[in-house]
């Protein structure tokens, strides 16, 4: 009960993140956005729990899971936000992210899927045409960015499974802390280029503060109890807690942004609710009946002895 409910509250910083972050695309470049987030992030990680000791056979595994679940991510994360509404992204990367998960654990271990699973995969699908088909006519870099978040989905979807097997050997905040500082020097260097172009004296406190929220509690924290969580629940019932991101995630680009989606896109995001629903619940088998109790005929017991009365 208590992962889970920490899992919730990953899930309202994280649904949060996205109004957040599209705030800082409004006055850096996205790249620069992402970087400052995640270097603030690992400044905090490494105050806080310091550099635990990581085995050397482990570093370019854990290295690798940075380059993916920080870099990655980011990279196409804070590009969709640049062309396209939070409200969008909030809805496609934790609904398409689970399914990802579950596909590929599905295709990986060679389970053939059960008619609830086959079914949710179809209604996602379907889900996700209609998302895509509700976008407006004149949306053309918002199809473009709603495409980008597909992609972050991806990445996150492999952070997950990557993560599982290496969180059996090491502990969730020795992973985050090597993970998230590789991406940041990968984010670092992505962001160069663009660096020189920020015209820093013009960012006020309200951008500092926003990007210190982003860094210390979506990032930080967030990132250490998610990994906390994968690692003691697996996977696929992590992924699932994403669930909860688009009502936090709407919500928070509706205040703070004045962002709503299409009536055809909640309609697709309904679908894509169902479907990834479908696809990461537990199987739950039939209750076995037991076989009938033959009656005993009293003769045919054995005689009792005097002793034993």
């Amino acid at each position: 009960m208590r992962i889970r409910l920490l899992l919730v509250l990953v899930m309202a910083l994280w649904g949060s993140a996205f109004a957040s972050s599209k705030l800082a695309v409004h006055e850096v470049p996205h790249e620069v956005a992402g970087f400052l987030r995640f270097l603030i992030g690992t400044v905090v990680l490494v105050v806080v729990l310091r550099l635990p000791r990581l085995d050397p056979r482990e570093t370019t595994r854990v290295a690798g899971l940075g380059l993916v679940g920080v870099f990655g991510y980011n990279v196409l994360f804070f590009l969709g936000l640049s062309l396209a509404p939070a409200a969008d992204g909030s809805v496609i990367v934790p609904m398409t992210a689970p399914v990802i998960t579950v596909l590929v654990l599905t295709v990986r271990d060679r389970v053939r899927p059960s008619g609830p699973r086959a079914l949710g995969l179809a209604a996602a699908v379907t889900g996700g045409v209609v998302f895509f088909v509700g976008i407006p006519s004149s949306g053309g870099n918002r199809l473009l960015g709603d495409l980008v978040f597909l992609g972050a989905a991806a990445c996150w979807a492999c952070y997950t499974m990557l993560g599982a097997p290496i969180l059996a050997r090491l502990a969730a905040p020795t992973v985050t802390v090597y993970a998230t500082a590789a991406g940041t020097v990968a984010l670092g260097l992505f962001a160069a280029p663009a660096l020189p172009d920020v015209a820093w004296s013009d960012l006020g406190v309200e951008f500092w503060l926003n990007q210190a929220y982003l860094g210390v509690l979506p990032t930080a924290l967030a990132y250490v109890l998610y990994y906390r969580a994968v690692g003691q629940v697996g996977p696929a019932t992590a992924a699932t807690a994403m669930f909860l991101v688009p009502a936090f995630g709407l919500a928070c680009a509706w205040v703070v942004l004045g962002e709503t989606i299409e009536p055809m896109q909640a309609v697709g995001a309904g679908l894509m609710f169902v479907g990834a629903w479908l696809n990461t619940r537990k199987d739950t088998p039939r209750e076995a009946t037991p076989p009938p109790v033959q009656p005993v005929e009293l003769a045919s017991l054995p005689a009792q002895r005097d002793s034993n009365l």
